[in-house]
């Protein structure tokens, strides 16, 4: 499967953006669909893993309660939709693929650029 993640911008803290995981040559619902970001300086952080039955898997302290990950098997698409968004959620985001539920990621999207001003 190929990854396209998209819908990264400017958002002021406390706005809200929806990011986009958008598969080609293979449907996402046969993968376990993880959500990743790094900040500059910062290590990776896993977000969230969304398993092939479209159920949320995991889930990170740092986002739950204000990110949702649904999933649309029409458009083989898994977006992030986030809401209240802080200044230090500013960070390269990425989505990857995982062919077992181990969250071991095989194929992974380009990042796309999430800047929250305050």
């Amino acid at each position: 499967v190929q990854l396209q993640a998209s819908g990264g911008g400017q958002v002021q803290s406390g706005g809200s953006l929806r990011l986009s995981c958008t598969g080609s040559g293979d449907t996402v619902d046969g993968y376990a669909i993880g959500w990743l970001r790094q900040a500059p300086g910062k290590e990776r952080e896993e977000l969230a893993c969304i398993n092939s039955s479209g159920g949320v898997a995991y889930v990170a302290d740092s986002v739950k309660g204000r990110f949702t990950f649904p999933r649309d098997d029409a458009k083989n698409a898994v977006y992030l939709q986030t809401n209240n968004v802080k200044p230090e959620d500013t960070a390269v985001y990425y989505c990857a693929a995982a062919l077992t539920s181990t969250r071991d990621y095989d194929y992974w999207g380009q990042g796309t650029q999430v800047t929250v001003s305050s």
